[in-house]
């Protein structure tokens, strides 16, 4: 299991790229307009800088839904390698057996 405050951590930098989406996207698509004035662009570049940096969709870290685990998570299932095994060899997820021979 994780430290639960890098959890937590990781939660508030999704939250955070949530409620900023909109902003930064908008100020993205003004400073790459080469038609706009240097300055408008220059002005959107400074107001970009002022938002929070884990406001970045780049700052979040892909962890598993069940342990936390920062590394070796499938990213269409949401788990660790290691949650997955578990939750396979107990029988929680359907059509996945572990094999053995």
């Amino acid at each position: 299991m994780a430290k639960t405050s890098a959890i937590q951590k990781n939660l508030k930098r999704i939250k955070l790229a949530k409620k900023f989406a909109a902003k930064r996207a908008a100020l993205k698509k003004i400073i790459k307009n080469r038609k706009l004035d240097l300055s408008e662009r220059f002005a959107a570049q400074l107001k970009l800088n002022k938002l929070p940096k884990n406001s970045s969709k780049i700052r979040i870290r892909n962890r598993c839904e069940v342990s936390g685990r920062p590394h070796g998570v499938y990213r269409k299932l949401k788990i660790s390698r290691i949650a997955l095994r578990d939750m396979a060899s107990s029988g929680k997820i359907p059509g996945i057996t572990k094999s053995s021979w």
